[in-house]
């Protein structure tokens, strides 16, 4: 192991670095900027990790020791790449610095401190099933009807609302009024389950991944010796994606950096994480919180072309902001293609169109695996998965699993498979086992009682499924009773010769409250779900409707298709954010899709804007983005408006393609 004399030989023979030479302008001025507080806006494909990276040399430079260094970031690989490629420059061995996530670095600091918090040095970190099941047997301790009662959450929603409103310092009824208003009624009940839990955990020497920062920030707040130690120790402080910090991170920055030796590195402009707590006022209020802030920008571009660039740029001007953060993208690479607009029909055209384009792409030596087609929300890429499947053009979801896949479609269609064919066990079995305490034993016992009470009372399947003779675990009495009651509606609309109505009976019925009550996320599912209804308008007949679902499924089921071939990559704007594509098509922008219909009605299009930033500055070479103007999502043909956010792109800025083609199906 290496010691503290030789280290500091290692310091001592360090080169020193030309700066102005390895770096830009823009970046020279805030890798040498003078160690008080320092915001720097990096805009998208600036070399942000680079100034990152030669700011840790420099600070070397400055007689800075690498133990008095912290280098934060959002995931492990980070850290170790930008410490990696400090060892490169300097010479000085990454282990000699700490680096790491908020988590990492917590846990570390726990391990030391923790003591004065009631935890041991040996305590355990539950990952995130092992915490909500801990939590789970909490409140069956707490409350032993609470998640047996029909129309409580389920334990990992309950997870969900109590990790929300720790990493957003909130109240917990103040979180459950503005995220989970359906929840009111129970943030009493919570709250008490929240306190249960805490003390079991602390009484088993066990945390989870929230404690890890909620108890750094208890010993910044609490234990003086702590707090010493970790501002004397990282007397120089580096973030990185700061615009994705919550305001429990910020907090704990806040508290060691209090001698304002940071260097806040990020871009206002990228912040679209607000919905699971990342805050938009703790970049913009930087300067407030650390005061003599120098803010630095960095725009200089080296990934897109400046007709892309251009278009980005515009996007931006529409923000109301601060012209103090206001930044204009530029470039470095020659002109090129212009961005192109493509209005299509409908969800199916735009499939096809895109596909067109892709083959010429691919003929004229373009990869598959170079492109990306990029959506706001998961269901919008339903035609396209369905069509590059029936083409056979290899693609992969990389933002979840493909459409037909993801397990609340399949509990859907698991309903109407058995009310089309009452034989089907393995689907009866699917939808049965998501009742409390019913396992697939039970659950192909209830399935053979059913046919058993048909055969025997020769009476019809609606009526078996409220028979006496038909035994229910107790505590899945009154749930099966509402799954009874939305089968046989769905029969109903079956012997009516409506996929459509069968489908939306399904979506609305015992499942909807189901979801709600078991899935964090259920608004996104919801959202699925009413793609399937839609999807499901297209045909006349259940059985040809199940047959392409079943089609379907067992294609895109094929996980032959790994990253390292050459396959399209299909990907929400959430996940491609950080990535980079030579061709990228944004799709589904249109008002209700992209911003999204919620979005308008809560008023929340500042981060769609951001969303929408994000989304055209992923492409290198070229950029397609397109609208449908027709939606028949929940119901009926309904006509569509472009985005809100095309509308106010000037329209120089791209070059619209007129599509003059069928829709065929």
């Amino acid at each position: 192991m290496e010691t503290f004399g030789q280290s500091m030989a290692k310091l001592e023979e360090f080169c020193p670095i030309d700066y102005e030479k390895a770096l830009n302008p823009e970046q020279f001025r805030a890798v040498t900027a003078d160690p008080g507080p320092a915001l720097v806006l990096a805009g998208a494909g600036s070399g942000k990790t680079r100034a990152l990276t030669y700011r840790v040399a420099w600070l070397l430079e400055q007689g800075v020791r690498p133990w008095n260094i912290l280098l934060l970031t959002f995931t492990n690989k980070a850290a170790r790449e930008m410490l990696e490629r400090v060892e490169d420059l300097t010479g000085i061995e990454k282990k000699e610095f700490w680096g790491g996530t908020f988590h990492s670095i917590g846990q570390k600091i726990l391990r030391i401190h923790g003591g004065s918090l009631g935890l041991e040095s040996n305590f355990t970190i539950m990952d995130q099933s092992e915490a909500e099941s801990f939590l789970k047997d909490t409140i069956g301790g707490v409350d032993g009807s609470f998640l047996k009662t029909k129309d409580n959450p389920k334990a990992k929603v309950v997870a969900g609302i109590i990790s929300l409103a720790r990493n957003m310092q909130t109240d917990l009824k103040e979180t459950i009024a503005t995220r989970y208003s359906g929840f009111n009624e129970l943030a009493d009940p919570i709250a008490k389950f929240f306190n249960a839990y805490t003390k079991r955990k602390r009484e088993a020497q066990v945390v989870d991944f929230d404690d890890l920062l909620v108890l750094w920030l208890e010993l910044l707040r609490e234990d003086a010796v702590a707090a010493a130690y970790c501002k004397d120790r990282f007397k120089n402080l580096l973030v990185d994606e700061y615009q994705d910090t919550n305001r429990l991170q910020a907090e704990i920055i806040d508290l060691i950096g209090s001698h304002h030796r940071i260097m806040a590195v990020g871009d206002d402009a990228q912040c679209i994480y607000t919905w699971r707590g990342a805050s938009y006022d703790n970049i913009m209020s930087f300067p407030e919180r650390h005061p003599g802030t120098q803010i630095y920008k960095i725009e200089t571009n080296y990934r897109s072309t400046p007709q892309i660039l251009g278009l980005a740029n515009s996007v931006l001007d529409a923000q109301n902001i601060d012209p103090a953060y206001r930044k204009e993208l530029l470039a470095v690479r020659p002109r090129s293609e212009i961005p192109y607009l493509i209005p299509v029909m409908d969800g199916r055209q735009q499939a096809q169109v895109i596909i067109k384009r892709i083959d010429a792409l691919h003929e004229e030596g373009m990869r598959l695996s170079d492109i990306a087609i990029l959506y706001r929300a998961h269901y919008q890429a339903l035609d396209l998965q369905i069509e590059l499947s029936r083409q056979g053009i290899p693609f992969i979801i990389t933002s979840g699993v493909r459409f037909f896949e993801q397990a609340h479609i399949r509990d859907l269609v698991a309903q109407l498979r058995f009310m089309v064919n009452p034989g089907d066990s393995a689907a009866f079995t699917r939808f049965a086992c998501l009742l409390p305490k019913v396992g697939e034993k039970t659950a192909y016992r209830m399935f053979e009682k059913i046919h058993q009470i048909v055969r025997d009372e020769k009476i019809p399947l609606a009526q078996a499924f409220f028979s006496k003779k038909l035994k229910i675990p107790a505590a899945a009495q009154e749930d099966w009773a509402d799954v009874a009651l939305t089968l046989v509606d769905i029969g109903e609309a079956l012997c009516n010769r409506s996929p459509q109505k069968a489908v939306r009976v399904a979506a609305e019925g015992w499942y909807e409250s189901f979801g709600k009550n078991h899935f964090v996320n259920w608004s996104n599912r919801s959202e699925d779900l009413e793609s399937l209804v839609s999807f499901a308008g297209r045909f006349e007949e259940i059985h040809e409707l199940l047959a392409q679902l079943a089609l379907l499924s067992s294609e895109t089921g094929d996980r032959s298709v790994e990253l390292e071939e050459d396959c399209l990559r299909l990907t929400t704007i959430h996940q491609a954010k950080g990535l980079e594509y030579p061709v990228v098509f944004v799709i589904g922008l249109a008002d209700g899709l992209f911003p999204l219909r919620r979005a308008i009605e809560e008023n929340n299009l500042e981060e769609e804007r951001r969303l929408f930033y994000v989304a055209v500055t992923r492409a290198r070479d070229e950029l397609y983005l397109s609208y449908p103007m027709i939606s028949a999502q929940g119901g009926g043909p309904m006509r569509l408006k472009p985005s809100r956010f095309l509308e106010e792109i000037p329209e120089d800025r791209y070059e619209t393609l007129h599509i003059r083609m069928r829709t065929q199906w």
